[in-house]
């Protein structure tokens, strides 16, 4: 190498070794809340992804990290890019002590309304991890029906490793449910409006009829269910 290509690769390694350092001091201050209640036992981070469409499941995932390495770029799952999330979701199923996922279908959430809806996936999320959590850590809700002690943290998606691994699990699963929904019942662009009432979903919506997993408790302003 030249001098000046030498500098140029001296230039790039400390780009990089910034950038790392800048994105281990941003995970440190989302692990706050790992490190407060460390000493409780297994840290469980849930979240849920769904609770909006017009169509498809409410998915909630939750996910219980290893406490003596962190995992980097964990964030908030609506602040990363479709192939990061994809590329997470690998390696927190790899590199996770537990994670469990729980869904409720568009006639549960007919039955029963949205939010119960959601309470009953992370119930079952919770209930599908081994080991069992000691303390959970939840974005923004507490959960009813379960007696393991919890902390609801508004935000906490973008607060909390835990929950941002859970919100990238759900995430992920949701939407590769989403976009096999699309071959079954295709026209409404499930694939890429992953059931949000988007101006083309409720046109399609308007023109077809609805499907098998629209949710008729939501839908009843753009057609007679």
């Amino acid at each position: 190498m030249t001098e000046k290509q030498l500098q140029k690769q001296r230039e790039k390694e400390e780009r990089a070794r910034i950038r790392l350092e800048k994105e281990l001091a941003r995970t440190e201050a989302m692990m706050v809340y790992e490190r407060r209640f460390a000493d409780k036992g297994y840290i469980c981070g849930i979240d849920e992804v769904g609770r909006g469409p017009l169509a498809g499941p409410v998915v909630a995932c939750a996910v219980i990290l290893p406490s003596d390495h962190p995992i980097l770029y964990l964030n908030d799952s609506k602040k990363l890019t479709a192939k990061k999330r994809e590329e997470l979701f690998d390696v927190i199923m790899k590199e996770a002590v537990a994670v469990g996922i729980g869904l409720r279908g568009p006639e549960r959430i007919d039955e029963i309304n949205i939010l119960q809806a959601t309470y009953e996936a992370m119930r079952e999320a919770i209930g599908r991890l081994d080991p069992k959590p000691d303390f959970l850590l939840n974005d923004a809700v507490t959960i009813p029906g379960v007696s393991i002690p919890q902390c609801p943290i508004i935000g906490g998606d973008g607060k909390s490793v835990s929950i941002a691994a859970a919100s990238i699990v759900a995430k992920v699963t949701r939407d590769s449910m989403m976009v096999q929904y699309d071959g079954l019942y295709p026209g409404y662009d499930f694939a890429s409006n992953k059931g949000y009432g988007t101006a083309a979903h409720i046109a399609a919506l308007r023109e077809k009829g609805p499907c098998p997993i629209h949710r008729k408790s939501f839908i009843g302003h753009f057609v007679e269910v």
